[in-house]
């Protein structure tokens, strides 16, 4: 896997082959990132937890352009221990940590929010929308939660039940992620529809 921009920019990272694992793509992080380069201004300074880590990549991400405070959690412990001798090989931070163990647990232990929240759990597992809701209590006021899904893109009346908005969209072959704020925050007033979600509601 290569990380795209930042720091670390090309610098290859050795990733597992496990049962699931799917690293986001070179062109969704470019996408996802140019995006939250946008709403946020920057990317340095933000503290952000990758909670189905896998290789790693949002993270990894993150953690090259300056976020000071990087977790990646995840049940595999060769991927975890994959992702610790990246950091040591690149030179990650003291705040930057990886931890063997159950995102779920992770999330309702952690004191600190987070301003980005990366949710990208196996496919199969289906976590999404538990996940979300979990995360969703750990999120700073105008922070943003990073979502991936096979086939579509949360449902509208989960979203609204649950009192967050879609900022950004988009897919790339089945594979469909989103950013979402809380309502009424700063960053829900930056809600730009796509082009999909355009069409879905002439």
């Amino acid at each position: 896997m290569r990380i795209v921009s930042g720091q670390w920019r090309r610098s290859l990272i050795q990733v597992v082959v496990a049962d699931g694992l799917r690293p986001t793509s070179e062109r969704i992080r470019e996408t996802v990132f140019d995006w939250l380069v946008h709403l946020f201004d920057s990317i340095e300074g933000l503290e952000v937890l990758d909670m189905f880590a896998g290789s790693g990549a949002m993270g990894f991400e993150a953690a090259s352009r300056g976020a000071t405070r990087v977790d990646w959690v995840d049940v595999n412990k060769a991927g975890i221990l994959s992702i610790r001798a990246a950091l040591k090989k690149l030179g990650g931070k003291n705040e930057h940590r990886a931890h063997v163990g159950d995102a779920f647990r992770f999330v309702e232990s952690e004191d600190k929010p987070y301003d980005l929240i990366v949710i990208d759990p196996p496919f199969k597992a289906d976590w999404q929308q538990k996940a979300v809701l979990l995360a969703k209590q750990k999120l700073k006021p105008e922070g943003l939660l990073y979502v991936e899904s096979p086939k579509e893109l949360l449902p509208d009346e989960f979203l609204t039940e649950t009192e967050l908005v879609r900022v950004r969209s988009g897919h790339a072959g089945a594979v469909f992620f989103e950013l979402l704020a809380h309502e009424g925050s700063g960053m829900a007033g930056l809600s730009k529809l796509s082009k999909e979600e355009k069409r879905k509601k002439k």
